[in-house]
């Protein structure tokens, strides 16, 4: 990608992580967050309403009467995406490819993370870890953040989510936000996915195309998987096949839907048609509301 198209892009996507931003948080950006969580802030001494639970023992025995630890929320929110780089995450149908709707995803999030003060950082992911950035304050690290995206061309060709998200809970110490941006076409992620969601607020968005809902009816076709490389027959032309695909893929994301609820992950899925700012903000208002 040649500098001028990039810096436009970039410049783009900044007008419309704006636009998400006002519409979207109104200066209460943190509402529709579960929240950052709690940090120690000091001890006192315990009065009468208390919660006894907080009191700390250590102190009271040293000091001959009961003190209470308090608390405050932390002010600081780390945003860390988890985002898909995997081969079946390159193509797609329609007027945006997957690839370019994770892209743009990615920016509007990081921006709007960076409007608001916070850190941001990103694992990139294939069926290896292709980079890690730490989470960092600041426009200029969000602006190294979004050019990585959109110039990364990753090594790897097929999808270890599990890794992913394995390495991003051991390496987060701090409560915070994790967004995963991927298909989900990989299987064996969801006891990871339990363990990350145990110590941060986490939102699994589905990228998807209009070939995830329906065969186009064409004729007898030969498709190869971008990631295995294996080839397959696909008989466009039978109403029959073409109904047994819906049927697969449809039931496929219910039970992606199940199992985000199940383990309190919030789904977000969005297509290639789709307009990204509306979607977002549609989410977010209604996790708001929630």
């Amino acid at each position: 990608m040649n500098r001028s198209r990039s810096l436009s892009r970039v410049k783009r996507l900044q007008l419309l992580s704006t636009k998400l931003v006002e519409s979207l948080l109104a200066g209460n950006y943190r509402s529709v967050f579960k929240g950052p969580g709690i940090e120690f802030d000091e001890v006192r001494e315990y009065v009468e309403g208390d919660d006894a639970r907080l009191i700390d023992w250590n102190v009271s025995s040293r000091f001959g009467s009961p003190y209470t630890k308090t608390f405050r929320e932390e002010r600081e929110l780390t945003l860390f995406l988890i985002v898909d780089l995997s081969a079946s995450v390159a193509g797609g149908l329609g007027d945006t490819e997957r690839r370019e709707m994770v892209s743009v995803l990615f920016s509007l999030l990081t921006f709007a993370a960076v409007q608001n003060n916070d850190r941001v950082g990103a694992v990139f992911f294939t069926d290896r870890i292709e980079k890690w950035i730490n989470p960092v304050k600041g426009r200029k690290h969000a602006l190294r953040l979004i050019q990585d995206m959109l110039s990364f061309r990753p090594e790897g060709s097929g999808s270890d989510l599990a890794l992913a998200l394995r390495t991003s809970g051991e390496a987060l110490s701090r409560r915070g936000m994790c967004i995963v941006v991927s298909d989900f076409k990989t299987t064996g992620y969801l006891k990871d996915l339990t363990l990350l969601a145990r110590r941060h607020d986490v939102i699994a968005v589905r990228v998807t195309d209009m070939m995830d809902v329906e065969f186009p009816p064409v004729g007898t076709i030969h498709v190869q998987d971008p990631e295995t490389h294996r080839s397959v027959v696909m008989p466009g032309h039978s109403r029959r096949f073409r109904k047994q695909y819906r049927a697969f893929w449809e039931g496929e994301r219910r039970q992606w839907l199940r199992d985000c609820r199940r383990l309190g992950v919030s789904p977000l899925e969005i297509t290639t048609d789709d307009d990204p700012v509306a979607r977002l903000v549609q989410f977010f208002r209604r996790r708001k509301r929630r």
